[in-house]
């Protein structure tokens, strides 16, 4: 199939989806190189790629939105699109956190992530305030557009930025909580579809970041208890897998990569703070499932641009 070209004029918001899911492997196997035998090139390697990825797309968006602005209001009328936007955001933070290690001053980077992010959940509730109110519904997705900031300690407190990575933390429960409920509520009246089912597995990626945030900050007992939850969530979704996934590939499967690239950098965390052999089966566990998972995806997600399929498929718009 000839794609119809130039392709950036309809760049989908989607692929920043995986750039999440890069970055968190990257940064997944660099921190497990400090606790396990591993060696830390493979972390670095898979962070310059991820770079290099994130980069060439996020170019490609910015000069479609320069083309035509207003293609961004039409790009967030979906929810997929709306989170999308903030993975970008959320991205960026995860590539402060990369350059830390390097000696690279990077709070720029940080705080660019910050007000993207902030900046994308505020567009994403003047959208949806504008939706009729039979429109709207709680979907996994909101937890990258409103819960995102939580991303912003992993940089921010190696940074400096403790206070304002407390506020971050803090600020994302609220919506945390909100979804939640609302979300749990919603699914025993009318079960995900088919095609949705993947997007369950985002549910572990704001448990095991309010982990990863709250040991960050040396809240104990707030660690303690998001640890839990996050690895029971991981564990019942690793068991409903096949179920997830019955519907076959799709570009909904982005839902499976940034969750368990959380699920290892969690656990190397906890295996940093003395949870012993079960933290460290658990960071190989993550690596042996996260690394093929997020590879497989961006693969796909590549095969499906080059052809001009994934904006089809995403519903993103034109420049």
């Amino acid at each position: 199939m000839v794609p119809e070209r130039p392709l950036w004029r309809r760049t989908p918001p989607a692929v920043f989806f995986v750039c999440l899911g890069l970055f968190g492997l990257g940064l997944g196997w660099r921190s497990a190189a400090e606790v396990l035998p591993v060696p830390h090139e493979i972390g670095d390697l898979l962070l310059g790629f991820a770079l290099a990825f994130y980069l060439y797309f996020l170019v490609f968006y910015l000069r479609k939105m320069v083309a035509r602005p207003s293609v961004l209001f039409d790009d967030l009328s979906s929810p997929p699109a709306r989170a999308a936007m903030s993975a970008a955001a959320m991205s960026m933070m995860l590539f402060a956190a990369a350059l830390l290690p390097f000696g690279v001053s990077v709070p720029q980077v940080w705080w660019t992530g910050v007000v993207l992010q902030v900046g994308a959940s505020a567009v994403a509730c003047w959208v949806i305030w504008r939706e009729p109110q039979e429109d709207r519904s709680f979907t996994p997705f909101q937890f990258l557009t409103f819960v995102g900031p939580v991303v912003g300690p992993i940089a921010g407190i190696p940074l400096g930025y403790v206070t304002e990575s407390a506020l971050l933390t803090l600020a994302a429960l609220v919506p945390f909580c909100v979804i939640t409920i609302g979300f749990a509520l919603q699914a025993l009246r009318e079960p995900p579809t088919l095609k949705m089912r993947p997007t369950l597995a985002i549910f572990l990626a704001p448990t095991g970041l309010f982990a990863i945030s709250f040991g960050l900050l040396q809240v104990t007992w707030a660690f303690t208890a998001f640890y839990g939850v996050a690895t029971l969530t991981a564990l019942v979704l690793l068991t409903r897998a096949r179920w997830m996934a019955a519907g076959g590939w799709s570009p909904q499967w982005a839902a499976f990569t940034f969750p368990s690239t959380v699920f290892v950098n969690l656990q190397v965390l906890a295996v940093a703070r003395g949870f012993g052999l079960p933290a460290e089966l658990g960071v190989g566990l993550g690596l042996a499932v996260s690394t093929p998972v997020v590879l497989f995806v961006t693969y796909r997600f590549v095969g499906l641009w080059v052809t001009g399929e994934l904006a089809a498929q995403t519903g993103a718009a034109r420049a």
